[in-house]
């Protein structure tokens, strides 16, 4: 089967391995923060080079919202940082031959 990706969510995400180890993905204590691309643990670069692997040419809509950190008076600069952090992920502007 064929698959087509229409839109990419830019988001990120920090686990803790450890509270996940000892307690499981169940109770009593969180183990996931949702975060802006670049504070988180995901890795981007490998993402994107597989978007690009597979011919997608749309947008990462990046989502900061949520983020524990850089919201409220922060989102902004957290916005940024993620623009810029996938920018350097996917080797920063394009040049053509």
């Amino acid at each position: 089967m064929d698959w087509k990706i229409f839109n990419v969510h830019g988001k990120d995400a920090t686990i803790a391995w450890d509270i996940i180890k000892e307690y499981g993905t169940h109770e009593p204590k969180q183990f996931v923060w949702h975060r802006t691309p670049g504070f988180g643990d995901t890795n981007w670069t490998d993402i994107i080079s597989i978007l690009r692997q597979h011919d997608y040419k749309g947008s990462i809509d990046i989502e900061g919202f949520h983020d524990p950190v850089y919201s409220n008076d922060w989102e902004m600069t957290g916005q940024v940082h993620g623009l810029n952090y996938l920018k350097q992920c996917g080797g920063r502007d394009f040049i053509p031959n």
